[in-house]
């Protein structure tokens, strides 16, 4: 079965800057992810992209939630429809009149499954975290202390064995990598850090 869009046009221009509140983002998450471990990676990716927008970017408060709501939201439909991922969230996110820019970001998030190209630096951020940040959780919950004490080496060493989180594909860790033009070791210990401090 193809997930495959089979679009690369998403949202209204005219809709540029519309966003979901906080209450309003984090009711549609609840009500369409019943998977609490997929709600968490939801939201760690929200905060990463949030943290990377306000660090790395220097962007404003608004726009740093814009960056946020493409992670928490990237996911929405996997819980319940996955045969229709992402095609109804982002159905649903044009529906409601937000940034198309957003919905672009979450379309984008897995090139090699949508068919759609991350070309903003929001679609390649996103797509950068989302593997990555579930091994490094991954990672996380086999350690007795958790993120804590958690080095680069140790994350590179799962990295490099297949059949730890076998789920997630390395090859498309360095894709992404690749597209955004970040090193594997900064964004790593970006994500330890950002992680720890939050989850």
């Amino acid at each position: 079965m193809s997930l495959k869009l089979n679009r690369t046009s998403f949202g209204d221009p005219r809709n540029k800057g519309n966003v979901l509140d906080r209450e309003e983002a984090f009711v549609l998450l609840s009500d369409w992810v019943k998977n609490e471990r997929l709600q968490l990676h939801m939201k760690q990716v929200g905060h990463l992209m949030k943290c990377w927008a306000q660090e790395k970017e220097g962007l404003s408060e608004a726009d740093q939630w814009r960056w946020e709501m493409a992670g928490l939201l990237h996911d929405a439909d996997w819980d319940q429809w996955p045969d229709e991922h992402c095609k109804k969230i982002i159905e649903e996110l044009e529906a409601r009149s937000i940034d198309p820019e957003i919905i672009r970001a979450v379309a984008s998030h897995g090139p090699n499954h949508f068919g759609v190209e991350p070309e903003t630096k929001m679609d390649k951020m996103l797509y950068a975290f989302d593997e990555l940040s579930g091994l490094i959780h991954a990672y996380s919950l086999m350690r007795p202390e958790g993120y804590t004490g958690m080095e680069l080496k140790g994350v590179k060493k799962r990295l490099k064995e297949k059949s730890f989180a076998a789920n997630v594909n390395r090859d498309e860790i360095m894709d992404a990598l690749n597209r955004a033009d970040v090193d594997l070791d900064s964004i790593v210990t970006f994500i330890i850090e950002r992680q720890r401090s939050s989850y």
